[in-house]
């Protein structure tokens, strides 16, 4: 069974290339307080975090679960599970080209 749902870190040569339409899909993600907070969890956390998501923020596991979901869906962070545990990490490129991609605005 593997220890980590993130693939391993490897040198960013450069951020890649986001079209507005993708741009605006990440930022969309973060306009919440709560899913900011998980990101920086998360991206806090480092690799891969097996540990409940319920605990970060005082908010029902419904609800974070919608937050994780949204997270995910722009690709900001990844998941995956077995069946005793779940595990979270920030797909770091995902993370870096938004970056860039504000920093160019």
């Amino acid at each position: 069974m593997s220890t980590s749902c993130c693939p391993p870190d490897t040198p960013r040569a450069r951020a890649a290339h986001i079209d507005a339409d993708d741009l605006a899909r990440m930022c969309k993600a973060l306009a919440h307080p709560a899913r900011i907070q998980l990101l920086r969890h998360l991206s806090d956390h480092g690799a891969c975090y097996f540990g409940n998501l319920a605990d970060v923020l005082p908010l029902a596991p419904s609800t974070i679960s919608q937050h994780v979901s949204i997270l995910k869906e722009a690709g900001l962070i990844e998941g995956s599970s077995d069946v005793q545990r779940v595990c979270y990490c920030v797909n770091q490129e995902r993370l870096q080209a938004l970056k860039s991609a504000i920093g160019s605005l």
